[in-house]
């Protein structure tokens, strides 16, 4: 199967930068909300689930990632950048906005 036709590559980036922005999303509410709550309110239970949640998303992004990485050929140097912006919290978002403005 042809993974670089035309049809195929638009809903493959829609696809990653959605995810992208959902990941940035989960990892700014683990950050800022829930990790809080485990610590100044002894509240865990909403890291357990915002953890989960943030965890299924990264395995995603990083898919989503690989797809984009054969679909547009990307460098390997652009596809580790993509990933070292999912460590930073709002580095997802800057690289949507990235990829909008290429797009």
């Amino acid at each position: 199967m042809n993974v670089n036709t035309p049809t195929q590559a638009k809903p493959a980036l829609d696809r990653f930068r959605l995810i992208a922005v959902l990941e940035g999303i989960s990892y700014l509410v683990l950050l800022l909300i829930a990790m809080p709550l485990k610590y100044l309110a002894d509240m865990p239970l909403m890291v357990k689930y915002v953890g989960w949640a943030h965890g299924v998303l990264f395995v995603l992004y990083g898919l989503a990632l690989l797809q984009v990485w054969m679909v547009y050929r990307w460098s390997f140097l652009r596809v580790v950048w993509a990933f070292i912006l999912s460590f930073i919290p709002l580095g997802t978002f800057w690289l949507d906005r990235q990829l909008r403005r290429e797009g």
